[in-house]
């Protein structure tokens, strides 16, 4: 039996989007869209490295095969993952891909690199050596159980009463995730609590982005904000 009958048997063309992911570029459009944002096509193109041309070509199939959604407002072009099992897909496979030793060509990627290490959005919730901080701390103070089956304590709960933070009710979201952190390769915080702690920390101005990047930074009020929440180091900031 060939892979044409076998797909055709289950029912499912799996191969059309392991196509899809299959080219660089496109699964670059991917990995980069995992901060939650909406870019335009040149800003892809611009990511990638590509000609505008060659990013709208890949762009076309990426929506036209239902992994990313397209927004139009005016002449200009948003893009972004279409919905979670698209985020789920390709955190997964991210996780199960094998490593590059990455060489940055100039000063500024190094930086970039060594500050999308310490702290990044993960889609919607903190990554990196921030991410697993803050990960730690909760699970030293009582306040997630981290076991085979991760979830919010009872201590856990008060604490994000304490802090404003309410969950949204009747999501069929998970209320707590391990996601794998894909420099620091340990799980981190995610599902419907991580992205409620990311969003309180961004609005009360305890992170801001860097650039367009995914990259994070920690600011004075953030600074004193996790010492006193959750007693992190200074050397975790």
């Amino acid at each position: 039996m060939d892979d044409r009958s076998a797909d055709q048997d289950v029912g499912v063309d799996l191969p059309a989007v392991a196509r899809l992911l299959a080219d660089g570029t496109r699964a670059a459009f991917c990995l980069a869209l995992l901060d939650g944002r909406a870019w335009t096509a040149n800003e892809l193109a611009r990511f990638a490295g590509v000609a505008p041309s060659t990013a709208t070509s890949h762009l076309n199939l990426l929506v036209g095969g239902g992994l990313l959604a397209e927004e139009r407002h005016g002449r200009h072009r948003y893009l972004r993952l279409a919905d979670r099992r698209v985020v789920a897909l390709v955190e997964s496979l991210a996780e199960l891909a094998p490593r590059r030793a990455a060489r940055p060509r100039t000063l500024a990627g190094s930086g970039r690199q060594q500050a999308l290490a310490r702290a990044r959005l993960c889609y919607d919730h903190l990554a990196g050596a921030l991410g697993l901080a803050v990960t730690d701390a909760m699970v030293g103070r009582g306040l997630l159980d981290w076991g085979p089956e991760p979830g919010l304590t009872a201590a856990g709960r008060a604490w994000l009463t304490e802090l404003g933070i309410t969950l949204p009710s009747g999501s069929r979201r998970p209320p707590v995730r391990a996601c794998l952190d894909w420099t620091e390769r340990r799980p981190h915080l995610g599902g419907a609590v991580g992205a409620a702690l990311c969003d309180h920390a961004l609005t009360a101005g305890w992170l801001t982005r860097i650039g367009t990047t995914r990259a994070l930074a920690v600011t004075p009020e953030g600074r004193r904000a996790w010492r006193h929440l959750l007693d992190l180091p200074p050397a975790g900031l």
